[in-house]
């Protein structure tokens, strides 16, 4: 299966969930951002700012938290929640990192901007094994990784849902745009089965739902095997969730790996580019939104594509197990 995806048509998200603040949410959002990046002890992963976040997320300007709850109750037939005119100041932002496993720790003004949005939808969580657990993570390309299927490469990324090994995939995942590539073409790929359902014959469907299908872990969970069982379409079958991701999952028998090959190509035909610009933040409901990345060309001079990235669960019961001390830190 060729991981080349093909040139998508540029297209916004759903305009029903898409908010573009005035200049007085830009500035009531700022002063929140603001207050909490200096928030002690200034530590994004530290207990007592994550309440403080939680505590001051409720303060964000009423339209805002309404199209949240609107898109916590129905992401809609996109799946997309887009934010626009955050408060994101070129002339305050650092140079773009370009390393690995680029993480924040030290709370900033954008970082805490990613922290309020994702509190006001639920409740932000990260894993041990991915980028050492941070709250609030980097997106950018790093030198020598252009060619990786992962969030430093700079080639096409495969449609996939976050974590579709994992028996807790995150609800949602935030992207926060503090800077796009130099060309402002760079995009975040988009397609949801709620637009791809009716493409599919009845008999694909009914094979997505049987569990005929395994997905790989990347090798930071190191677990070693291939992942259980599971079918890619669950829950109703007139709305269903969807776990795959088209690097990784692989279809246990010939019938299921005809349905696979049949959901990427529907997946493809529905699919649209999300291109943020810096102050644009984006949320991908991860039960029924895949998501990918257009390729582009970085230069590593401080100011390449730069997204802070948060993943948000809306029922930290389900993985309290997981999380020691009921912190935000799944292992």
């Amino acid at each position: 299966m060729t991981t080349l995806l093909p040139e998508p048509v540029l297209a916004p998200a759903d305009n029903r969930l898409t908010l573009t603040l005035s200049e007085q949410e830009r500035r009531e959002v700022a002063l929140l951002a603001t207050q909490l990046a200096y928030t002690a002890p200034r530590l994004i992963d530290d207990p007592v700012w994550v309440e403080a976040a939680r505590e001051l997320s409720c303060r964000l300007p009423h339209r805002v938290q309404e199209v949240i709850r609107a898109y916590r109750h129905d992401p809609g037939e996109d799946g997309i929640l887009a934010l626009r005119n955050l408060p994101v100041v070129e002339e305050e932002l650092p140079f773009t990192p370009a390393v690995p496993d680029s993480v924040e720790r030290e709370a900033a003004v954008p970082a805490a901007i990613a922290a309020l949005v994702a509190l006001n939808l639920g409740e932000i969580v990260a894993y041990r094994e991915e980028k050492f657990g941070a709250l609030v993570q980097n997106v950018v390309p790093v030198p020598g990784r252009e060619t990786s299927q992962s969030n430093a490469g700079s080639v096409p990324l495969e449609l996939h849902v976050e974590n579709a090994f994992h028996p807790h995939r995150p609800d949602f995942v935030g992207l926060l745009c503090l800077r796009n590539d130099r060309t402002r073409t760079a995009g975040t790929l988009v397609t949801s089965v709620r637009n791809t359902l009716g493409l599919l014959p009845e008999h694909v469907v009914e094979v997505l739902g049987q569990p005929r299908f395994r997905t790989s872990p990347p090798p930071s969970f190191g677990s070693g095997d291939s992942g259980p069982v599971h079918p890619v379409f669950s829950g109703s079958p007139a709305d269903p969730n969807v776990r795959v991701d088209f690097h990784a999952t692989e279809a246990l028998d010939e019938e299921a790996g005809s349905a696979l090959t049949a959901l990427r190509d529907a997946f493809l035909r529905t699919a649209r580019t999300l291109v943020l610009q810096q102050g644009e933040m984006a949320f991908v409901d991860n039960r029924v939104t895949l998501h990918g990345r257009t390729a582009f060309e970085p230069s590593y001079d401080g100011f390449d594509r730069w997204l802070h990235r948060t993943f948000v669960n809306l029922d930290n019961r389900r993985t309290r197990g997981r999380r020691p001390g009921n912190g935000s830190v799944l292992v």
